[in-house]
């Protein structure tokens, strides 16, 4: 890994390799999908069965990796808990590698979405940081931008 922050073993074969996908329970499965096709220019799929569209919706990124399931309450799961809206308990955000900042920027303001801005310098990299509909905190990371 090139990271200056790790140094991993290369011969250890067991281990995480990236993050797969976030999922989030959402109140309005349209609403929260227009959200993120809208603002971040997202590509939705219908999720594989027993999932169907009217329980969820598969955001897809730009190499065509499925990183956001959006789930209804009722939607089947695997491993079930209690879930409550709103704040998002121990998780703070979560971060996405974006392209276009004035483009983003400007649709969230045409949205009157409040959000916030920081640029870190050091390492070439602007940031907004906005909520989406079910008040998951989004960081959206635009380096060299």
């Amino acid at each position: 890994m090139n990271s200056p922050f790790m140094a991993f073993d290369t011969r250890v074969r067991a281990r995480v390799v990236a993050l797969d996908h976030f999922n989030v329970v959402v109140a309005d499965l349209d609403r929260s999908e227009a959200f993120y096709r809208e603002v971040l220019s997202l590509e939705s799929c219908a999720p594989p069965l027993p999932l169907t569209r009217e329980t969820a919706r598969w955001i897809y990124d730009g190499s065509e990796r499925p990183i956001l399931h959006l789930n209804s309450h009722d939607a089947p799961r695997a491993m079930d808990r209690d879930m409550h809206g709103g704040p998002t308990g121990a998780l703070h955000h979560i971060a996405l590698r974006c392209e276009g900042f004035e483009e983003i920027r400007d649709r969230i303001e045409d949205r009157g979405l409040r959000y916030e801005s920081n640029v870190i310098h050091a390492i070439g990299l602007r940031q907004i940081f906005v909520h989406d509909p079910d008040g998951v905190l989004l960081e959206l990371n635009f380096f060299d931008d």
